[in-house]
Protein backbone atom coordinates (compact mmCIF):
# COMPACT_ATOMS: atom_id res chain seq x y z
CA UNK A 1 0.00 0.00 0.00
CA UNK A 2 1.02 3.64 -0.34
CA UNK A 3 1.20 3.95 3.45
CA UNK A 4 3.69 1.08 3.67
CA UNK A 5 5.70 2.58 0.81
CA UNK A 6 5.84 5.92 2.66
CA UNK A 7 3.90 7.74 -0.06
CA UNK A 8 1.64 10.45 1.27
CA UNK A 9 -1.04 9.79 -1.34
CA UNK A 10 -4.44 8.36 -0.48
CA UNK A 11 -3.99 8.83 3.24
CA UNK A 12 -6.38 10.56 5.64
CA UNK A 13 -9.34 8.46 4.52
CA UNK A 14 -9.17 9.22 0.80
CA UNK A 15 -10.45 7.89 -1.50
CA UNK A 16 -13.35 7.25 0.82
CA UNK A 17 -16.85 5.87 0.41
CA UNK A 18 -18.16 9.34 -0.50
CA UNK A 19 -15.72 9.80 -3.40
CA UNK A 20 -16.40 6.27 -4.69
CA UNK A 21 -20.19 6.71 -4.41
CA UNK A 22 -19.90 9.99 -6.32
CA UNK A 23 -17.96 8.18 -9.09
CA UNK A 24 -20.74 5.57 -9.24
CA UNK A 25 -23.48 8.21 -9.25
CA UNK A 26 -21.76 9.97 -12.19
CA UNK A 27 -21.33 6.64 -14.04
CA UNK A 28 -17.57 7.14 -13.83
CA UNK A 29 -16.66 4.14 -11.65
CA UNK A 30 -15.25 1.00 -13.27
CA UNK A 31 -13.96 -2.33 -12.04
CA UNK A 32 -11.59 -4.82 -13.65
CA UNK A 33 -12.67 -8.43 -13.32
CA UNK A 34 -10.71 -11.66 -13.45
CA UNK A 35 -13.51 -14.21 -13.86
CA UNK A 36 -15.86 -13.12 -11.06
CA UNK A 37 -13.27 -11.39 -8.88
CA UNK A 38 -12.74 -7.64 -8.80
CA UNK A 39 -8.98 -7.13 -9.24
CA UNK A 40 -8.90 -3.42 -9.97
CA UNK A 41 -10.87 -0.23 -10.01
CA UNK A 42 -10.61 3.22 -11.55
CA UNK A 43 -12.65 6.31 -12.28
CA UNK A 44 -12.91 7.65 -15.81
CA UNK A 45 -14.39 11.05 -16.55
CA UNK A 46 -15.01 12.92 -19.77
CA UNK A 47 -15.85 16.10 -17.86
CA UNK A 48 -13.52 19.10 -17.62
CA UNK A 49 -11.16 18.74 -14.65
CA UNK A 50 -11.00 22.24 -13.17
CA UNK A 51 -7.70 21.57 -11.39
CA UNK A 52 -6.17 20.99 -14.86
CA UNK A 53 -7.04 24.50 -16.07
CA UNK A 54 -3.78 25.90 -14.70
CA UNK A 55 -0.56 23.94 -15.14
CA UNK A 56 2.78 25.14 -13.77
CA UNK A 57 6.35 24.57 -15.01
CA UNK A 58 5.12 23.14 -18.30
CA UNK A 59 2.09 22.83 -20.53
CA UNK A 60 -0.40 20.26 -21.75
CA UNK A 61 0.30 18.58 -25.08
CA UNK A 62 -3.15 19.49 -26.39
CA UNK A 63 -6.12 21.68 -25.61
CA UNK A 64 -8.69 19.31 -27.09
CA UNK A 65 -11.44 17.36 -25.33
CA UNK A 66 -9.94 14.79 -22.98
CA UNK A 67 -10.67 11.93 -20.65
CA UNK A 68 -9.29 11.83 -17.11
CA UNK A 69 -8.34 8.69 -15.19
CA UNK A 70 -8.56 8.95 -11.40
CA UNK A 71 -8.26 6.58 -8.46
CA UNK A 72 -6.77 3.62 -10.31
CA UNK A 73 -6.05 0.80 -7.86
CA UNK A 74 -5.04 -2.80 -8.47
CA UNK A 75 -5.44 -5.65 -6.00
CA UNK A 76 -2.02 -6.37 -4.44
CA UNK A 77 -1.68 -9.95 -5.74
CA UNK A 78 -2.24 -8.68 -9.33
CA UNK A 79 0.31 -5.85 -9.20
CA UNK A 80 3.02 -6.15 -11.84
CA UNK A 81 0.83 -8.35 -14.05
CA UNK A 82 -0.17 -5.73 -16.61
CA UNK A 83 -3.61 -4.86 -15.22
CA UNK A 84 -2.99 -1.10 -15.30
CA UNK A 85 -1.66 -1.33 -18.85
CA UNK A 86 -4.83 -3.24 -19.78
CA UNK A 87 -6.90 -0.41 -18.25
CA UNK A 88 -4.99 2.24 -20.22
CA UNK A 89 -5.45 0.30 -23.49
CA UNK A 90 -9.20 -0.11 -22.88
CA UNK A 91 -9.60 3.57 -22.02
CA UNK A 92 -7.74 4.49 -25.23
CA UNK A 93 -10.22 2.41 -27.27
CA UNK A 94 -13.22 3.99 -25.50
CA UNK A 95 -11.80 7.47 -26.12
CA UNK A 96 -11.22 6.84 -29.80
CA UNK A 97 -14.79 5.51 -30.07
CA UNK A 98 -15.94 8.89 -28.70
CA UNK A 99 -13.52 10.80 -30.96
CA UNK A 100 -11.51 11.94 -27.92
CA UNK A 101 -7.78 12.04 -28.59
CA UNK A 102 -6.32 12.94 -25.20
CA UNK A 103 -6.08 11.22 -21.83
CA UNK A 104 -4.87 13.17 -18.80
CA UNK A 105 -3.87 11.86 -15.40
CA UNK A 106 -1.99 13.10 -12.36
CA UNK A 107 -0.03 11.39 -9.64
CA UNK A 108 1.93 12.10 -6.48
CA UNK A 109 5.60 12.92 -7.08
CA UNK A 110 6.67 10.07 -4.77
CA UNK A 111 4.57 7.47 -6.60
CA UNK A 112 7.47 6.07 -8.62
CA UNK A 113 5.60 2.94 -9.76
CA UNK A 114 2.79 5.02 -11.32
CA UNK A 115 5.28 7.41 -12.90
CA UNK A 116 7.14 4.46 -14.49
CA UNK A 117 3.86 2.94 -15.63
CA UNK A 118 2.74 6.21 -17.25
CA UNK A 119 6.06 6.57 -19.09
CA UNK A 120 5.90 2.93 -20.21
CA UNK A 121 2.38 3.50 -21.57
CA UNK A 122 3.27 6.55 -23.64
CA UNK A 123 2.15 9.32 -21.30
CA UNK A 124 4.27 12.47 -21.26
CA UNK A 125 5.05 14.53 -18.18
CA UNK A 126 3.49 17.96 -18.75
CA UNK A 127 3.96 19.93 -15.52
CA UNK A 128 2.52 20.47 -12.07
CA UNK A 129 -1.11 20.90 -11.08
CA UNK A 130 -2.59 21.61 -7.67
CA UNK A 131 -5.61 19.78 -6.30
CA UNK A 132 -8.48 21.71 -4.73
CA UNK A 133 -6.95 21.06 -1.30
CA UNK A 134 -3.65 22.59 -2.46
CA UNK A 135 -1.74 19.33 -2.80
CA UNK A 136 0.79 19.24 -5.64
CA UNK A 137 0.54 16.56 -8.35
CA UNK A 138 2.56 15.70 -11.44
CA UNK A 139 0.40 15.95 -14.55
CA UNK A 140 0.66 13.65 -17.56
CA UNK A 141 -1.04 13.46 -20.91
CA UNK A 142 -1.19 10.98 -23.77
CA UNK A 143 -2.38 12.14 -27.18
CA UNK A 144 -3.99 9.35 -29.18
Amino acid sequence: SFKLAGINQWQNNYPNETSILKDIELNESYVVLDNESIIGTFALSYRIESTYDIIYDGKWLSNEKYAVIHRIAIENSYKGKGVSTFVFKEVEKWCLDKNIHSIKIDTHQDNQSMRKLLNKNGFSYCGIIYLVDGNKRLAYEKVL
